[in-house]
């Protein structure tokens, strides 16, 4: 797991070709905007989370982010206890977000 700026995040996500987004926010933060083409899984679903996160593919890169970056940091530590070896921590979060916003 790595924590990294918004401009380190962008950056490295723009040449990885392995990547997915991931948004750990709830249902509700997601309906006032999220970053383009990310797939959403709910931090707060507790075993849940971690039964779909167990689910993906452990050998893509995993670009996380949440509202402030706190439980995209602790979802990354679950990540790399599954074996998901390649797991980014988007420091600040969607608040600090300057990019691209979808709606849904």
């Amino acid at each position: 797991m790595a924590d990294l700026t918004q401009e380190e995040w962008v950056e490295q996500l723009a040449s990885d070709s392995n990547a997915v987004i991931l948004d750990v926010r709830t249902d509700d933060e997601v309906d006032q905007g999220f970053i383009p083409n990310s797939k959403h899984i709910d931090f707060y679903l507790g075993q849940e989370f971690v039964n779909q996160v167990d689910e993906l593919d452990k050998s893509k890169n995993y670009y996380v982010y949440c509202r402030s970056g706190a439980r995209s940091g602790k979802a990354c530590e679950i990540m790399d206890q599954l074996g998901i070896e390649n797991a980014y921590n988007l420091l600040g979060g969607f608040n600090e977000w300057t990019g691209e916003v979808a709606e849904r």
